[in-house]
């Protein structure tokens, strides 16, 4: 089983010492997707709403401390951008299993709804 959160980041340069230009730029980073039914598996409930990020600012702090520049002078994330689950057939079968053995704790009415009710319609299945 394969799939990543993949998300557009937008960093901010102020440095003290220098002038930059441009001094915004973006990269996209991708975080594993924990298995399903393990610690973590819920990152998706807790923190995307329609194929949207839920509380940026909380989110763009928690992206800073995972790329290692939380506490780093004249840079900062300014912006955080759900673009996909990237994932491979497998993974999705196997979140579609977890989420129908629990399917209230995603207060919709079907695997498809709890889907679309996190992901929109950013989940792109790769073949291996």
């Amino acid at each position: 089983m394969d799939a990543a959160y993949v998300f557009r980041v937008e960093f901010r340069l102020t440095p003290e010492r220098a002038a930059v230009d441009p001094e915004r730029f973006e990269t996209t980073v991708e975080l594993p997707a924990s298995e399903p039914g393990t610690d973590g598996w819920l990152r998706f409930r807790d923190r995307l709403w329609r194929g949207a990020v839920g509380d940026e600012p909380s989110f763009r702090r928690e992206t800073a401390a995972r790329l290692g520049i939380a506490d780093a002078a004249g840079i900062e994330v300014s912006a955080v951008d759900f673009r996909e689950l990237r994932t491979d057939r497998e993974y999705l079968e196997a979140l579609q299993t977890a989420i129908a053995a629990d399917l209230g704790r995603f207060n919709a009415e079907s695997v498809d709804d709890t889907l679309h009710k996190y992901f929109g319609s950013s989940i792109h299945v790769r073949e291996a």
